[in-house]
């Protein structure tokens, strides 16, 4: 083999494993404000938190689990940011990079303008985070992040 093409096949296997590994480090964080309350189902768990729903019904006590607002993002640098949103309520996530392989956050919640709560916290694939909220009707607001 010539210099040249040695030198081709070593820039093209150098390119194709930085695309590789850059995919595979993309993530995405699915966020979810729920109503968690004892009224009857009225619709199926969000298939995002099927996996959890045995937990949260436990966790919190409530047979019902209602998805009011949602947020998808996809993580290539882990400094994006979103909003997730419901009629009521907004969950802004600042994320701020990455530490021990966990994704660090800054969550702001907010009913209407009024700023509720702001935590840092961290997630990662195999744990998702959970966040008891206030008091909402006969419920309680769930918040709820996710690495797919």
């Amino acid at each position: 083999m010539s210099t040249r093409l040695k030198l081709l096949v070593a820039i093209l296997a150098v390119v194709l494993t930085s695309g590789v590994a850059d995919a595979r480090e993309e993530q995405t964080v699915w966020s979810g404000l729920l109503i968690a309350s004892n009224s009857a189902p009225s619709e199926p768990t969000p298939a995002e938190i099927a996996h959890l729903e045995g937990t949260l019904r436990q966790l919190f006590g409530y047979s019902r689990i209602q998805l009011i607002g949602e947020a998808r993002q996809t993580l290539k640098s882990g400094q994006e940011d979103w909003v997730a949103t419901s009629k009521y309520f907004a969950l802004h996530v600042d994320a701020r990079g990455q530490k021990n392989g966990a994704y660090v956050l800054n969550l702001k919640l907010f009913q209407d303008k009024k700023l509720l709560l702001e935590t840092d916290a961290k997630l990662n694939k195999q744990s998702p985070l959970v966040i008891r909220g206030p008091q909402v009707g006969d419920g309680q607001l769930v918040i709820v992040l996710v690495v797919q």
